[in-house]
């Protein structure tokens, strides 16, 4: 039986905005932790600001304290709901349920406990994917979604080949190792810094040790290290997903965002094919990791894709974001 969000405790700790470490000044202030029960798991997210909804999902092996660098200017025309997916962080680690579908369908009854019909989405990595998910199985709850820094959600027929170039299977080799059953937890246990520092450091690198450690020790347990995993261990099952899911165009406005060090103008290429509505954004000088990157040139993209959401207009949106990209 489900406990009333309500009647949960408050989160603290590891993990918590009370327990994470070097927070803008005056997060606190705007942002708290709770946690959610959605009658299936209980999530933790992070929510603060006044305005229409927007849901943040981060990437692999972050948490939500990847968006804490825009969460303060997106809170001042949003209410910001930045959640740690299933498996991650402070949210519930259980044995299954890590396909996109699934994890969409926490996020919709997340929000749907939060009172929110409809919402825009932002999601970095493997929170493309599963923001990809949310937005072609519950069309009529997103409004608008930005996917920032894979190109495209995989689906069967973008799948990379085994032999690629020796660069290219450096950023990516972790994708069937993780899918693996049982053996990685045995080789990064105790090794957590070297393997996730690998990561954070190949995929364009740019973020602080200090915040790599934080990550790092978000998944030093064994069930935080199974559940961060368990997103690539349901491939199969999310590959089958989207292959249907591709037959049919995102009908909502798409922003797709690439770094310039990563993914680049592929990410936007990869969504041709599958939204009837993509703009593009490329950000100067940024590797995979731009909100922790560049969190000023993420929030001029977010606000000019954002505006309608708030009552603006997005008219001219290659212009308002070049603009602003420049100014910085």
């Amino acid at each position: 039986m489900s406990t009333p969000s309500a009647q949960l405790p408050v989160p603290e700790g590891r993990g918590s905005v009370s327990g994470a470490p070097n927070l803008p000044n005056g997060f606190a202030d705007t942002f708290a932790s709770r946690y959610i029960d959605t009658g299936e798991v209980r999530l933790h997210a992070v929510i603060g600001g006044e305005g229409p909804p927007l849901l943040l999902v981060h990437g692999w092996p972050e948490s939500w304290f990847a968006w804490r660098l825009v969460m303060p200017a997106l809170a001042r025309d949003f209410q910001v709901i930045a959640v740690d997916q299933r498996g991650i962080g402070l949210s519930d680690k259980p044995a299954g349920g890590y396909d996109t579908g699934t994890v969409a369908a926490d996020l919709v009854a997340l929000m749907d406990a939060l009172g929110h019909e409809r919402f825009a989405v932002v999601g970095h990595d493997t929170g493309v994917a599963i923001s990809y998910g949310l937005a072609a199985d519950f069309p009529d709850r997103v409004t608008r979604v930005a996917l920032a820094e894979i190109p495209g959600p995989p689906i069967p027929t973008h799948s990379p080949p085994v032999f690629v170039p020796s660069a290219v299977n450096d950023r990516l080799w972790h994708i069937p190792f993780n899918r693996a059953e049982g053996l990685p937890e045995q080789l990064i246990t105790g090794r957590e810094d070297v393997f996730f520092g690998y990561e954070f450091a190949i995929q364009g690198g740019n973020v602080p040790d200090d915040v790599i450690a934080y990550y790092v020790g978000l998944v030093s347990t064994p069930d935080a290290l199974r559940g961060s995993l368990g997103f690539y261990r349901a491939f199969d099952t999310t590959l089958a997903q989207n292959g249907e899911r591709s037959k049919q165009p995102l009908p909502m406005p798409v922003l797709a965002i690439g770094g310039e060090r990563s993914y680049g103008p592929a990410v936007g290429g990869a969504m041709e094919s599958l939204a009837a509505d993509v703009q593009s954004v490329v950000i100067p000088g940024a590797g995979h990791w731009v909100a922790e990157e560049a969190p000023e040139e993420i929030l001029a993209a977010l606000n000019a894709f954002l505006a309608p959401d708030r009552g603006g207009d997005n008219g001219q949106f290659s212009e308002l974001v070049q603009e602003a990209v420049a100014s910085r």
